[in-house]
Order: structure tokens, then sequence, then C-alpha cells
């Protein structure tokens, strides 16, 4: 039986217009980004299948291409779609984030932090600049690949800051073992950084890890 078919009540997207989004099950909202089934599935019937599969948005959201792809009725379109999905959602934290919050402690970055890198399958080395009243001006992922002392440059680092004017900076880069402990090379690293900036009179505020087990802020352990 087609969705067509079903009670108006009932239709994934007929519920969201009258109750709104936040009524709806996970099953019905991904039905509605879907569309439409295949002869005997509805997009309801796919919906479930992809979240028995995956086990919850995280993973599918994560899902490489190929995995994604497995399930009938699922394909190139599809993903771009979730990818495109995904990405409007992190622009829309980091522009909440930057126009809203004044960004003073480690705690009021986090939230924006691991949206960002939640899924990156590399490290990044970024940074947030912020001007005299903490309040962030910009971000820019600056280095990728294998974080370490040898691929970050503090030149490139004093340039960037200067470039956007800022008064202050914070490092955050992701681990993608899922532990956001900090090495010694980060905590080094750190330092080495803070140094450079200090003589053009820029603070760093913090350097922030992420990784799937949470958030780890160097600051709050004075290592920043």
């Amino acid at each position: 039986m087609s969705i067509k078919s079903w009670p108006i009540h009932e239709r994934p997207r007929e519920k969201l217009l009258e109750q709104g989004a936040q009524q709806l099950s996970d099953t019905e909202l991904l039905a509605i980004f879907i569309r439409s089934g295949l002869q005997g599935k509805t997009a309801v019937d796919l919906a479930r299948e992809l979240i028995l599969q995956f086990g919850s948005f995280k993973a599918l959201l994560k899902a490489e291409f190929k995995d994604f792809c497995r399930i009938p009725g699922l394909g190139i379109a599809k993903y771009a779609q979730l990818q495109a999905a995904l990405e409007i959602s992190k622009r829309y934290l980091y522009e909440d984030s930057t126009n809203q919050e004044v960004l003073t402690n480690p705690r009021s970055v986090k939230k924006f932090l691991i949206s960002h890198f939640r899924n990156h399958k590399r490290e990044v080395f970024a940074c947030i600049y912020l001007n005299n009243k903490n309040r962030v001006i910009g971000f820019k992922e600056l280095f990728f690949g294998s974080i370490n002392r040898a691929d970050i440059y503090p030149r490139e680092i004093v340039k960037s800051a200067l470039e956007q004017n800022a008064a202050a900076v914070i490092f955050v880069h992701n681990h993608t073992s899922g532990d956001p402990t900090p090495s010694d090379a980060d905590r080094e690293i750190t330092k080495v950084l803070k140094k450079a900036l200090e003589i053009v009179e820029i603070k760093t505020l913090d350097h922030m890890v992420i990784g799937e087990q949470g958030c780890f802020s160097l600051a709050e352990f004075g290592w920043a």
C-alpha cells in the first residue's frame, strides 16, 4: 500500500506540516527525505530498513557510499542529498554560533566543534578567530592529514590570524582514533603556536581536540 493511500494524519509529510517536525519519529523524518519507495516498499519501509541497517542517524550520516547503496532503492542521488543535508546543518550551526554566541569559555565552543568535526575521516587542524570582545569573526581549516608538529607551520598560523584581524584564536583539531585525549605532541605544538602569536599580540584562548568520545579542552587543564 502506497503512502498516498494512508489516512492523511499518518502520512509523514502531512504530519510534519500539521504537527511540526519534532513530532515525527526518526523513520518518518527519514522517509520524507527519501521521498519515494520501490515496488512493494514505501519510503517509510526504506527508511526503517536504513535505520535498522545502520543503527542510528549518526552511523547513517557517517556511512560510506558503497555501504549506503547496498540497500535497494538507494543510490548516488540519495547519498549526495544526504551529504548535502549534513553540510547544510553544519553551516547552520556555524552561523548560529558566530552570530549569536560570545565564545569566552571552552563549554560555549564545544557544541559547534563537535558537530563540525564529527564526520571528518582525516585529521584536520583549524583555527577559530575572535575579535577583542571574544566574538567569532572567522573559522578556517588550515592543515590536513596526520597532524604533528612537522605538519603545522607557525608562520601560516600567524599570517592567517593577522589576515582575519584577530585579537585571539582557538586552535582545534580532531583525532580520527576517536579518543580526544591530547598527545604530548599536541601539547608541544600548542606552546610553540602560542609563543609565535604572542609576538604579534594575539592571544591563544584554547586548543580543543575532538573525537568520537567527546571534546578535550587544553585550557581547562592549564595547557593552553
